[in-house]
């Protein structure tokens, strides 16, 4: 039974789905979009808005928060000069999931991720 079972393991053990994570909100952050499959998508898109609500308050420990999880200094250096300020007037909601079509190889349902524009 899936009792108090809230996030999806995708079938990865925990250090690989947060290193993943991790991966694809840098990917998301640098390129504004990116494709992956919807499962993927709807885990990503709660971790990648609470690291956008810390931007936006733009603080030293928010940006220490913030450089926990996103490793790289450039797209951690966006993430609060341009993104941050970006959804300044948006209470939430940054992120659009669009399904796109099935992939070729095992039929797995791909969506877009992306950030929305203001």
């Amino acid at each position: 039974m899936r009792h108090g079972a809230s996030i999806r393991q995708l079938s990865r053990t925990s250090t690989h789905r947060r290193a993943m994570l991790r991966n694809m909100a840098t990917s998301l952050f640098e390129h504004d979009r990116i494709e992956t499959t919807v499962a993927k998508a709807k885990e990503l898109r709660p971790y990648v808005e609470k690291l956008i609500t810390l931007a936006r308050r733009g603080d030293l420990h928010a940006r220490r928060l913030v450089e926990r999880k996103i490793k790289d200094r450039e797209v951690s250096g966006k993430l609060f000069k341009v993104l941050g300020p970006r959804f300044a007037g948006r209470p939430g909601g940054y992120t659009r999931i669009i399904k796109l079509r099935h992939r070729v190889g095992d039929g797995a349902e791909l969506a877009r991720i992306e950030l929305l524009a203001d």
